[in-house]
């Protein structure tokens, strides 16, 4: 078997691993907002005498990302939750 492949077949993969990429990078800006936005709140909350973290938002976001993208959601709101407060 070959390793080449067809030329139509080698646009087509290169011309998705673009937007492949271009996806990464904006996935990767919207972590940064979140990020800034779960500081925000923290921030407030704490200045206001409660807790760093809530729970129970927590608990929501897990189902929310569980729901839509099984198992693998879950893990992927995991290591939002973590980047976004640090580990608890």
């Amino acid at each position: 078997m070959s390793d080449t492949l067809p030329q139509d077949a080698e646009r087509v993969i290169a011309e998705a691993r673009q937007r492949i990429d271009a996806l990464d990078t904006r996935i990767i800006e919207l972590v940064h907002e979140r990020m800034a936005a779960s500081g925000q709140v923290q921030q407030a909350r704490m200045g206001a005498g409660g807790r760093r973290v809530h729970l129970a938002r927590e608990m929501e976001i897990l189902r929310a990302y569980g729901d839509a993208l099984g198992r693998p959601g879950t893990a992927l709101a995991m290591t939002l939750l973590e980047l976004c407060r640090g580990r608890v």
